[in-house]
């Protein structure tokens, strides 16, 4: 075990926990447990402490080159093509079981490697196990259509949905475990194999879900598990020209390095990617709902979170109200170590992170907007950084216009019901991937929720988590929808058979 855990930072971590993150680590490929070809390992850090806690291998191309065989060879010979819809539901399930059977240590490892509060990552535990049930019951489901055409003749025309086939996926550092079960259970449910690249940052709970992936009995080589950097296991992914489709989770610059790099054989690519999303609320809102609700939207996860409600719009009668409310429930969040129970703001993912939001707090108050948030001396060197709202921005300074993937709002006032306006404010972004509404007038949230150009649309809530509501974005937010039916589009091509029968 590391010495690290050895601490008593670490004393409250389960033996099987403990066990996993101070073991020694390796990559899953083609069923086996690997070293990277190139031998080297990198540290994985925990973001609460700064420490090193573990090490994993740093797969490389030949690496990811190895696990696209393997991929490849479980699509097109293995028994995964064979397997009948039922048996890939009875899998899935199994898995799901198996994730809440290990949600204890499976949200402490989160809790470690990825710095959330430990009661947060426990209730994703329960979303995430529905996710793969959710899922699974689509294999059974993924029906094509008789068509009527038209042409001279009779004919039986039909059309089917099959599996793409070899699918590269990578995955994000802000919900390490739910976000590879949101690429991994679609791609499952269509008999896909996958070669899956978590975050450098948070490794460790897909390492963990492989391990449960193998106890659940899916055959060898059916999902692959590679470490490494973005810029050489993650670019070479993208690249291969033997992947028949790419999934990413992650910044907008980075999905667009994606895109080029899928360009060699032209694979399917679908983007989940930033955001700068608008919270509205009307003088007629449930204010004591509405305040904390879009306090939550933007300091939950640290406002590591794509749909971060950033931009907050509230109605200049109710402006003060509503603007003091988020920064007093700003200044009492415990902000701490994801393994302290009393915490509700964990860190940030890296240093680098913290450094870059902090820039963007230093720069808004040198562009003369006003900054509310209490003052915190954290004593950890944990990458931690408290909560702040900004008033009197203009549309041109960088906290309002960029996504900054901290706890940093922007709070503005508007004074008119005018929704064409209204509209035009919330889609000034070059982001669509999430808006919310807070009013009691029901014709006027409908109204606004068809003109604001975003993939989700909240009334009276904040990013509803639910698996058969599509997620994804407008503009550079992305390409595609994960969860729901809408999902399974990713994942499958259509075939058009056209039998004569003359």
């Amino acid at each position: 075990m590391s010495t690290v855990l050895s601490s008593s930072r670490y004393a409250s971590l389960g033996a099987s926990s403990a066990r996993f993150i101070g073991s020694a680590h390796r990559m899953l490929i083609d069923g086996r447990w690997v070293e990277a070809h190139s031998g080297k390992t990198f540290d994985v850090f925990d973001p609460g402490t700064g420490q090193v806690v573990a090490r994993v291998p740093e797969g490389g191309a030949e690496d990811i080159g190895l696990a696209v065989r393997a991929a490849r060879r479980a699509f097109e010979t293995g028994p995964w093509p064979r397997m009948k819809p039922a048996e890939r539901t009875r899998l899935l399930m199994k898995l799901a079981d198996l994730i809440e059977a290990h949600g204890d240590e499976l949200a402490e490892i989160e809790a470690v490697d990825n710095g959330k509060p430990l009661a947060v990552a426990r209730r994703g535990i329960a979303g995430t196990a529905e996710m793969v049930r959710y899922m699974a019951g689509w294999a059974t489901k993924l029906n094509g259509e008789t068509v009527d055409v038209s042409v001279p003749g009779e004919w039986h025309a039909y059309t089917s949905r099959e599996a793409v086939g070899v699918v590269g996926q990578i995955i994000p550092w802000n919900f390490p475990l739910s976000m590879a079960i949101w690429k991994l259970a679609p791609a499952l449910t269509v008999g896909c194999t996958v070669v899956l690249k978590p975050a450098e940052q948070t490794p460790l709970n897909a390492l963990r879900l492989g391990h449960i992936i193998e106890e659940a009995g899916f055959p060898p080589g059916v999902v692959n598990i590679v470490t490494g950097f973005g810029a050489t296991a993650g670019a070479a992914l993208a690249a291969h020209e033997d992947v028949d489709k790419i999934a990413f989770t992650g910044s907008t610059a980075t999905g667009k390095r994606i895109v080029e790099a899928s360009l060699g054989n032209l694979k399917k690519v679908s983007l989940e990617l930033g955001g700068k999303s608008p919270v509205f609320v009307f003088p007629d809102a449930d204010l004591e709902r509405a305040t904390p609700a879009a306090a939550n939207a933007i300091f939950f996860n640290a406002g590591q979170v794509c749909s971060a409600g950033s931009r907050l719009y509230v109605h200049r009668k109710v402006f003060d109200r509503v603007v003091e409310g988020v920064i007093g429930h700003g200044d009492q969040l415990a902000v701490g170590h994801g393994l302290d129970p009393a915490s509700q703001i964990g860190p940030l993912i890296s240093r680098q992170q913290q450094e870059r939001v902090e820039r963007y707090v230093a720069l808004g108050e040198e562009e003369g907007a006003r900054r509310f948030g209490a003052p915190r001396v954290f004593d950890s060197d944990g990458y931690f950084v408290a909560p702040s709202v900004f008033v009197d921005t203009a549309p041109d300074m960088a906290i309002r216009r960029e996504e900054i993937f901290g706890p940093v709002v922007c709070a503005m006032p508007f004074d008119d019901d005018d929704l064409e306006g209204i509209a035009a404010e919330a889609n000034r972004t070059e982001f669509g991937l999430f808006a919310g509404i807070w009013t009691r007038n029901l014709s006027l949230a409908h109204k606004l929720a068809r003109r604001i150009k975003a993939g989700s649309v909240s009334v009276n809530a904040h990013m509803v988590n639910e698996p058969a509501l599509p997620f994804g974005g407008y503009k550079q937010s992305g390409w595609g929808r994960e969860r729901g039916r809408e999902v399974l589009d990713l994942y499958t091509s259509v075939k058009s058979v056209a039998v004569s029968l003359d």
